[in-house]
């Protein structure tokens, strides 16, 4: 009886300890839920699957819980699952608390912080196949969970007290059921293993992971504010997959360049984590690990803008197979590319090779539960130290706001697109950064700021991002060897929001101390509308606001009339430019819960010969099948601004009746060959997609007929990027039994040329030159900054015929380059970028550049919504 209470009693010490799970007898293991074992060869669970595992097991627990931080653009719930000891999860909101003040309160004394880090744990945030077609983490995910549930080895409850692993379980959780499924579907074919026609999100696919400065997505939204706002984890990893046929793992540090704006701090321990990753995999018997190879972390990809949040932030990638389709290697096909490896050789960046042989989902599933479990004994190991340095960053980064320039952005209140200036500062507070209004003026050396200007300090813990992100980039130029090779970047080179978004922006290098008797605290609420007090019979928006076009395009999607000004228009002092929009009260009314800016209020009359009636044509937007993340980002655009349209694929285009449905067609950044021809060319040669065949096609000649004769008969056309090779060379449009029009536009590319003679951009922003007063201008400045990657880049020529056209922007000789990096700009002088082109009784509207890149070049927004409204 005595030895019995005696167990007992050591049963409910342990049990208090975090030793003992009280119920891990009962949680299910992921075989016998699922019905295999995740990993298994051709078995994938899709997410509700997941969910639905990841649920059971944290209600019977109490080591996991689960948390909704979100939904994704289909509405599903975004997870996040909580993984530590039964204590640290009781005392989550605690540790939470304790987060906090090590990451924000600069003002922190030596004894406090001593003792939040005594009591804090490491929070590591685990995001897991934010790429959907990189299956490989999720499918990981129940395994860990189980492992760290029902585990009684005493170095992993060692961990568990020290860390609290916040696993995001899928990322992308609608682009997780579509890749399933399509897998699903296909199973058992000759098309298993197959790519997801499209795009697996809603919107952006792969492009998901360069949201995390915009963050214009519900997914990407969720996800930061995990390292932003709420948890604030000292530690960021985001899982991915990559090509099936180089190393097997990649682990940090990443290759150069990296952003110089972090801290060495950051860079440090990314060694730290890495270098612990390789020999603890190395050591379990995985091979082909490798580290400082290929990837670079200069570019915002989410694992950056946590960087730049003093958050330590790493990225692994794993070898991919076809899904859950193994793939065999051959040893004569293993190589590298890119950076830090020259050979697939035993290197000091990989110091086991795989040798080749089959690789599978077992495989990749087991790298990724190794490779978490040694992120996570390495921040048990330090816990301390990390606790420490966070703080300590915190308080240096305000320090350095303080003593080394620039002290301050200033965004005067006078502004071209004042709408823009609102989502820059309610952006800034989505990002957890402090902005201010001034409230009376004050001098910075030559600088005078007034009453009402926005302000940003850089004295704040986030410093980094803020500098980042508000000044221009310059592209940090590392070599290979001394005086050699540059380093290539691996993906753009800018993105300065105020430059992106057409704002103007002062930085402030005189440091000039600023009290509260000075500054307004803003915050997400902030807005420069105001409703009218007065009766009113029109509302005017000013046609150089972004915004003016959502509500004139919302206002025609509620059934209302819209008009715009034929020409500048002066009313209560105030001088509202051609092009700006007229709705009456009811229209304004309909529309009041989008604006941010308020527009001009009147009671008298307009004179009926000023205004032009806006009519929205009926808009297709062509989109191939082949991963189109441009017509996504245009999609998502559209949808933004309100503007109806349908979607058309290639293939199609041969059966429909272009011109008894349509008025204008879209074509965004496409390959001429997938448009044409559905299949992939490099050089002379074709080479097949990984697509099933019935989503292969494109127009072909019968369709391109079509598109000819749509322009022909009075179509509307806006194409940009490289689908405007489509209209490039001769053209012959059939008209009828053994009648054909040949004839050739006035624009061709050239910018094959100019890369033979040095010209490289690998994605930059590029100073224009704008046509005035030109319809398909309204609202721009004299110059803006347009999105290019030099490709292509317009000559024009004089038409002959039924042909006309117009320069509507074209590149300066000097000072082309805005922001960014690119070798022999000046090749691109003079040379034209947006070019309006009339053919009989049609048009098209042509352009060198995106001008809707990734929904981040607000300053060029206004030259597709002209175009959508040609007459």
């Amino acid at each position: 009886m005595r030895n019995r209470l005696s167990l007992m009693l050591i049963f409910i010490l342990f049990l208090q300890m975090g030793i003992i799970n009280a119920h891990s007898g009962d949680i299910p293991s992921p075989a016998s839920f699922f019905g295999f074992q995740p990993g298994e060869d051709r078995q994938l669970f899709d997410y509700e699957q997941l969910i639905a595992y990841l649920k059971e097991v944290a209600q019977v627990s109490d080591r996991i819980k689960m948390v909704e931080v979100g939904r994704t653009p289909y509405d599903k719930p975004i997870m996040v699952v909580f993984i530590s000891d039964a204590q640290n999860i009781a005392n989550l909101d605690k540790l939470r608390k304790i987060n906090h003040e090590l990451a924000l309160n600069w003002r922190l004394k030596e004894a406090e912080q001593r003792a939040y880090i005594a009591e804090g744990k490491v929070f590591v945030l685990g995001t897991l196949s934010m790429h959907s077609g990189e299956v490989g983490p999720s499918q990981a995910a129940p395994l860990i969970v189980y492992d760290l549930a029902t585990t009684q080895d005493a170095q992993k409850l060692e961990i568990l007290k020290n860390v609290v692993y916040m696993m995001v379980p899928s990322q992308n959780p609608d682009g997780m059921d579509m890749v399933v499924h399509h897998y699903w579907r296909y199973k058992g074919t000759k098309y298993e293993g197959s790519s997801l026609p499209g795009v697996y999100h809603k919107y952006v696919g792969h492009d998901n992971n360069r949201d995390y400065v915009i963050l214009s997505q519900k997914d990407t939204k969720a996800i930061a504010r995990l390292y932003n706002k709420t948890w604030l984890p000292q530690v960021v990893v985001e899982k991915h997959q990559m090509g099936a046929t180089g190393p097997r793992y990649f682990v940090p540090p990443m290759h150069d360049p990296i952003a110089e704006n972090v801290d060495a701090a950051i860079w440090n321990w990314s060694w730290i984590f890495g270098s612990n990753m390789v020999k603890d995999m190395t050591a379990a018997g995985l091979a082909g690990v490798t580290q400082h190879y290929l990837f670079d972390d200069y570019w915002p990809g989410s694992t950056e803008t946590s960087n730049w949040k003093n958050c330590i932030s790493l990225l692994t990638e794993c070898a991919s197979c076809q899904y859950a389709t193994p793939v065999y290697v051959e040893p004569t096909e293993l190589s590298v590319y890119g950076k830090g490896l020259a050979e697939y050789k035993k290197s000091i960046n990989m110091s086991l090779p795989w040798e080749g042989g089959w690789w599978r989902l077992s495989d990749i599933v087991r790298y990724e539960i190794e490779s978490t479990l040694s992120l996570l004994k390495t921040a048990s190991l330090h816990r301390a130290e990390i606790l420490k340095m966070r703080n300590d960053l915190c308080k240096k980064e305000v320090r350095r706001g303080r003593e080394e320039a620039p002290y301050y952005f200033l965004f005067p209140r006078k502004q071209h697109d004042l709408s823009e200036l609102v989502g820059l500062v309610r952006l800034l507070i989505e990002h957890n950064i402090q902005v201010f209004q001034l409230t009376r003026n004050v001098e910075f050396g030559e600088i005078k700021a007034r009453a009402g200007d926005i302000i940003v300090p850089l004295s704040q813990p986030f410093r980094p991002f803020v500098k980042e992100v508000l000044e221009a980039q310059v592209y940090p130029l590392r070599h290979y060897t001394p005086g050699g090779e540059i380093i290539k970047p691996y993906d753009i080179t800018s993105w300065s929001l105020p430059l992106h978004r057409g704002i103007a922006c002062k930085q402030i290098d005189v440091f000039v101390p600023l009290d509260s008797n000075a500054l307004s605290a803003v915050d997400s609420s902030f807005s420069l509308f105001s409703q009218s007090r007065e009766p009113f019979k029109y509302a005017l928006f000013n046609v150089n606001n972004n915004e003016s076009f959502k509500a004139a395009f919302q206002a025609l999607k509620n059934g209302h009339r819209v008009f715009r000004l034929k020409q500048n228009l002066t009313l209560n002092n105030r001088t509202l430019p051609a092009g700006s929009f007229v709705l009456d009260r009811k229209a304004e009314k309909s529309v009041e819960n989008l604006l941010t800016v308020a527009p001009l209020f009147t009671s008298g009359e307009i004179n009926p010969q000023m205004l032009a009636e806006v009519k929205l044509p009926r808009i297709v937007l062509m989109e191939t099948y082949f991963h189109d993340m441009d017509a996504g980002w245009t999609r998502f655009v559209l949808d933004q601004y309100g503007i109806d349209f349908e979607v058309i694929r290639p293939g199609e285009v041969e059966k429909t009746k272009l011109s008894a449905k349509f008025d204008l067609i879209i074509f965004p950044d496409a390959s001429k060959d997938i448009l044409m021809e559905g299949k992939y060319k490099s050089g002379k040669n074709y080479y097949m997609s990984s697509l099933p065949p019935e989503f292969a096609r494109g127009m072909g000649k019968k369709g391109f007929q079509k598109i000819l004769k749509f322009l022909d008969s009075g179509g509307k056309i806006i194409a940009w990027g490289r689908s405007t090779e489509l209209f490039m060379g001769l053209l012959t449009i059939e008209k009828g039994k053994n009648k054909k029009e040949s004839f050739q536009l006035p624009v061709k590319n050239i910018a094959g040329d100019l890369r033979k003679k040095g010209l490289y951009i690998p994605g930059s922003l590029l100073r224009m030159k704008v046509l005035a007063d030109h319809p398909l201008t309204y609202g721009l400045p004299s110059e803006i900054g347009v999105f290019s990657r030099g490709r292509p880049v317009f000559k024009t020529s004089i038409p002959r015929f039924d042909v006309d056209r117009r320069v509507i922007g074209f590149f300066p000789e000097r000072k082309i380059l805005t922001s960014g990096y690119a070798e022999n700009e000046k090749l691109l002088g003079n040379k034209a970028a947006a070019v309006w082109i009339k053919k009989n009784k049609g048009q098209m509207f042509l352009l060198s550049f995106q001008p809707q890149f990734r929904a981040s070049t607000q300053g060029s927004f206004k030259l597709l919504f002209n175009a959508l409204l040609m007459e």
